[in-house]
């Protein structure tokens, strides 16, 4: 597989508060790769300066080794990053529907393709297109599915998911990885932040773990949840000792 991403040397601080660290990894075509550490370990930060939320202090960032760090948010969508947030940013007054239509117009002029790109998106997900169902009219399970949704239609080639699986029920769980899989499998490369680690671990191909705005590992998740600093600053020995 090609390396599609690639991070060199990220740094980004905020007043005296040093967020991202001097971080570099690669991410290669068709990989998920599994980001891990304890809040505050600059992992959603790393995720805004990817798709240009953020301006680093210092670094690059390579999509198929053209540089994005200096771009916009909208130029880095339309060159195939985009991301969910953490923090519902629905559109409470528009519909279910209408939401998807607004990231599918990134890539459609035509209101009627962007309605139809939606629609597919809003499937592959297991929403209903329902015109008359609205953000507030879902649970807070699928509204991470609509913000999902509303990312898949700008139809990205790395797509990056912040905490999707949070509050989920195990079964709910299982079918948020399967859906990831299957996205996987559909040509897109994922980066996951997720702190549900037996999720995580089990999705990922990789895992890359931060911790005080510094990668501290990278590799395969048995590696690096046997890693000791890893252990130390958020698994906790209790997990380590299970996962054995």
């Amino acid at each position: 597989m090609s390396v599609i991403l690639e991070v060199r040397n990220l740094t980004k601080s905020f007043g005296g508060l040093m967020a991202v660290s001097d971080v570099s990894f690669t991410v290669r075509e068709g990989e998920i790769v599994g980001l891990i550490g304890p809040n505050g370990a600059g992992k959603t930060t790393t995720f805004n300066l990817l798709v240009g939320l953020h301006k680093c202090d210092r670094g690059e960032i390579l999509l198929r080794g053209e540089p994005i760090h200096n771009l916009p948010p909208h130029e880095v969508a339309r060159r195939g990053i985009t991301k969910t947030f953490q923090i519902s940013t629905l559109f409470d007054d528009m519909s279910v529907l209408d939401n998807a239509v607004v990231g599918a117009l990134l890539r459609h002029r035509s209101v009627a393709e962007a309605v139809a790109e939606a629609r597919r998106a809003l499937e592959v997900v297991g929403l209903d297109p329902d015109p008359t169902l609205t953000p507030s009219d879902l649970n807070v399970v699928d509204r991470a599915r609509l913000e999902i949704a509303r990312a898949l239609a700008t139809r990205p080639v790395v797509l990056l998911l912040d905490e999707v699986m949070a509050g989920q029920t195990p079964a709910e769980t299982e079918e948020t990885i399967a859906m990831i899989r299957c996205l996987r499998d559909s040509g897109i490369t994922l980066i996951v932040v997720e702190h549900n680690m037996r999720a995580i671990m089990r999705l990922s191909d990789r895992i890359i773990a931060f911790h005080y705005g510094r990668k501290i590992a990278d590799g395969p998740p048995r590696e690096v949840s046997a890693h000791p600093e890893v252990i130390e600053s958020y698994l906790g020995r209790g997990y380590a000792v299970a996962a054995g």
